[in-house]
């Protein structure tokens, strides 16, 4: 089965559409970015074997001083 090329989901409108008729055009650099910065971070993920995080611990509010 043969796709057609421009062919792709326009969120804004909730249907599919040419997306080059559409006035909807990605530059390539951006398209190109956004791809390896998405591997990248997937890798980061899948060879990453421990998370730090900080929990917040709930404290008692201070006792208030005498005012003098």
């Amino acid at each position: 089965k043969q796709s057609k090329p421009n062919f792709g989901f326009d969120a804004k409108l909730g249907v599919w559409v040419d997306m080059f008729k559409a006035g909807i055009v990605d530059p390539t650099k951006v398209a190109r970015t956004a791809l390896l910065n998405a591997a990248s971070i997937s890798a980061l993920f899948i060879t990453t074997e421990v998370a730090v995080v900080d929990i917040k611990e709930e404290k008692e509010p201070p006792v208030p001083q005498g005012m003098y």
